[in-house]
């Protein structure tokens, strides 16, 4: 009967004696490196886990979502589901033009949450659809007051989507703070797929592959002078933080057919 036992509890005991490799555990550390898409539509419409701050929207075109701007002002189409720390976001999107504008944001502070609700005063144009005088001190105002969608220029970072313009605001670049490479794929119009990795104070940004920017968040600010509607470098960015896309101004149309998320190895 005492050998029967012994026997028994042998054969229970092998699995784990001879197949380490392929238990629980080396599954499990391969699903956490796996990719996980966020919602972006449910029942024809944008899902709502997202949240549209300030002007501007976001439409389906196509099975995808697409920037509907406002000549009103800017927006910001905020993830106000969860925050993310150390990870990947890949996205995969493409423009109308080169010079269509949009961007990323990445690492807004929990204060965003408190600004769904905000619009800034809705923008006045001249007949050219150029800002009024009285408007562009408004919008000044709104910048400097962080209200709706300008709390995460100031309070995150925008890693750019925008082509055709210099290296400190083009695609890629985190927004007038690290400059980068051009984008290997030149046609503006071709889907194409942009990883931001998340390291510590580290930001790195590849597309299609190829790396254009690395931005450590914690080093100096590079610029000898900043312009009104740039970032302001003095708050310091949360290790994790909410993520956005913007809605800029009318004529920029870019469209996201896929954010996805996973941590780091």
């Amino acid at each position: 009967m005492l050998r029967s036992a012994v026997k028994m509890v042998a054969l229970l005991l092998l699995p784990l004696v001879w197949l380490p490799g392929c238990g629980a555990s080396g599954k499990v550390a391969k699903a956490e490196r796996s990719w996980r898409s966020l919602p972006l539509i449910k029942d024809g419409k944008a899902d709502e886990s997202w949240a549209q701050i300030g002007y501007g929207n976001m439409v389906i075109d196509d099975n995808s979502l697409r920037t509907d701007c406002d000549a009103r002002g800017m927006g910001l189409f905020l993830y106000k589901k969860e925050r993310f720390g150390n990870c990947q976001i890949r996205v995969v999107y493409r423009s109308k033009d080169s010079k269509s504008n949009a961007g990323v944001f990445i690492r807004i502070d929990e204060g965003i949450l408190t600004r769904l609700n905000e619009k800034q005063a809705a923008a006045q144009r001249n007949e050219k659809g150029e800002l009024t005088p009285e408007s562009f001190k408004a919008m000044q105002a709104a910048s400097e007051d962080m209200i709706g969608p300008w709390y995460a220029v100031h309070r995150g970072f925008e890693v750019q989507i925008c082509d055709e313009t210099d290296e400190y605001h083009r695609t890629g670049a985190v927004y007038s703070l690290a400059k980068a490479a051009p984008v290997p794929n030149p046609q503006a119009t071709d889907w194409k797929t942009m990883v931001i990795t998340l390291r510590g104070n580290l930001v790195l940004v590849e597309v299609d592959g190829k790396r254009l920017t690395t931005f450590d968040s914690d080093g100096t600010d590079p610029r000898s002078e900043r312009k009104w509607y740039e970032p302001r470098y003095e708050f310091k960015r949360p290790a994790s933080g909410y993520i956005g896309l913007q809605t800029h101004d009318v004529g920029d149309v870019v469209y996201f057919k896929e954010i996805s998320v996973r941590p780091l190895e």
